[in-house]
């Protein structure tokens, strides 16, 4: 059966065309700079797998960080003059994933807090644009290349919560074997522990890692994802073997946000998960 493809917030306003040409101009801009991805990014505060997300297109430069290239560029107002068609575009955007999905990506984009657990791979905000590519393509059955390419850009579309304003808080325990796990092999395994100390270190996150050497663990369930819409109680999202549920159940949700608070206080602390993945990406 294939797969219904989601509009695009671009494509929604008709700015598509827009966002192509302006990632066209930041990569010759870039190049000509002598700047590669990373090193861009790091003067605008930006990862790679952003930048080369908006180079091609398929991600929305938010107003901050046009005036920011702008600037770097010398570009003489080519950048800023395209702010209102992006805020248009901002305004009027519809989450980009499956049908089924919707409803929980339309939440997971105005939460005021989004809390995470992860047992077999890191959870889809953190995951960086080669790891997720990684994940996909491996998956079974096989998906079509336009398919893991369309999933791999909506996933990271996702990942402009963070950049959000006010931004929403944000807590992410991560099973010890998930950074041991070398999805896509070592340089992308290398990148995105890389990757969880660049996240972990914003204000409003906080990652730790629940220790394989625990005798006890009070969630043998699974994954899951709790969060607080914006004006509406917390609720929860499960994903077994393709089955997405949404929880809005008081109860139930009130059960799993238990089970996450007992985690976080049975995980290594903030500071010790991160030194945790530092001595693991020493060693890789």
């Amino acid at each position: 059966m294939e797969e219904r493809r989601p509009e695009t917030p671009a494509e929604l306003n008709g700015a598509a065309t827009v966002f192509v040409v302006l990632g066209k101009q930041l990569r010759l801009l870039r190049e000509k700079a002598g700047l590669n991805q990373r090193e861009f990014g790091v003067l605008v505060g930006y990862g790679p797998d952003q930048i080369s997300a908006m180079e091609r297109g398929v991600r929305t430069p938010r107003p901050e960080f046009l005036r920011k290239a702008d600037e770097i560029f010398g570009a003489d107002g080519l950048f800023i003059e395209v702010i209102p068609q992006v805020e248009e575009a901002m305004s009027r955007a519809r989450t980009r994933h499956p049908e089924w999905y919707r409803s929980y990506a339309s939440m997971e984009a105005e939460a005021v807090e989004l809390h995470h657990y992860s047992n077999h791979a890191v959870q889809g905000l953190l995951q960086t644009e080669s790891y997720a590519r990684a994940v996909f393509a491996k998956r079974r059955p096989f998906l079509s290349e336009e398919t893991i390419e369309k999933r791999v850009a909506d996933r990271l579309s996702r990942q402009q919560v963070f950049e959000r304003l006010p931004p929403p808080v944000a807590s992410y325990v991560l099973e010890e074997v998930v950074l041991d796990r070398p999805i896509g092999g070592p340089r992308v395994h290398a990148e995105q522990l890389r990757r969880l100390l660049e996240v972990g270190s914003m204000r409003n996150v906080e990652i730790q890692v629940m220790p394989t050497r625990l005798q006890e663990h009070p969630n043998m369930d699974g994954a899951f994802n709790l969060l607080v819409p914006k004006g509406h109680p917390q609720v929860a999202y499960t994903e077994i073997q393709g089955f997405p549920r949404l929880i809005t159940d008081r109860e139930e949700v009130r059960k799993i946000a238990d089970r996450y608070g007992m985690m976080r206080a049975m995980a290594l602390p903030p500071l010790e998960s991160r030194g945790l993945i530092e001595k693991k990406l020493e060693t890789l």
